[in-house]
């Protein structure tokens, strides 16, 4: 008969080994969710962003889409797409910084794209390449995260996870402006990390529908 600590290091062996399949099982699933289902938003969009493109030559000197180089998961550095709704020379002079509440470079005719967070449809792309999650830590720009890692000792650990279209900081915090808001949103993306299950995810997907129009136009 075995004895009892052999019988209690079986069982939590077998514990460790459902919750490790439980999570991989997620992750797994939950890049085929994001895959699926970006594609069938991305078909149905194409009106819209055709729309959109056509306001945006009308609008503005420049090409339509524009790709910013974001970190990704394993701080890999990815090309992320987004409609431009900025100036094309927006920071010909600055350099990277993060946008602002009715950032005057952003052209008249397109804010409304900001606002409605229309100018995100493209990353439906990133996410269809397994580069983003529909779900995730907005990912940061390398100039910025350089910064972030200075003041956060912790930033990195957003990059253990896909970056997403939307997640539970934004939903929380908007989007912050400044290396007092990134620890905010900090925060609320390692929370995120280290609970996210599957009702996690439907409450923020439907959190962010809720919250499509607002006054805020800076990320």
């Amino acid at each position: 008969m075995p004895e009892p600590l052999t019988v209690l290091g079986f069982v939590a062996g077998l514990g460790t080994l459902g919750l490790y399949l439980a999570k991989r099982f997620f992750e797994v699933a939950k890049e085929v969710v994001d895959i699926v289902l970006g594609f069938i938003v991305l078909v149905v969009s194409l009106p819209l962003l055709a729309v959109c493109a056509l306001l945006i030559k009308l609008s503005s000197r420049g090409p339509v889409f524009y790709r910013q180089r974001r970190v990704g998961r394993g701080g890999k550095v990815f090309r992320m797409y987004k409609l431009r709704t900025m100036r094309d020379d927006a920071e010909a002079r600055s350099g990277a910084v993060w946008a602002e509440d009715n950032d005057p470079r952003v052209v008249p005719a397109c804010r409304w794209m900001r606002r409605s967070h229309v100018d995100e449809l493209p990353q439906l792309i990133n996410v269809i390449k397994g580069e983003m999650s529909l779900v995730g830590p907005r990912p940061e720009r390398p100039e910025l995260v350089a910064k972030l890692e200075k003041a956060c000792p912790e930033f990195n650990k957003r990059h253990m996870v896909r970056p997403g279209i939307t997640g539970l900081a934004q939903l929380r915090n908007g989007y912050e402006a400044s290396v007092e808001g990134a620890r905010r949103k900090l925060q609320v993306d390692l929370e995120y990390i280290e609970k996210r299950n599957w009702g996690t995810e439907l409450r923020i997907l439907a959190g962010t529908l809720t919250k499509f129009v607002n006054d805020d136009d800076s990320r």
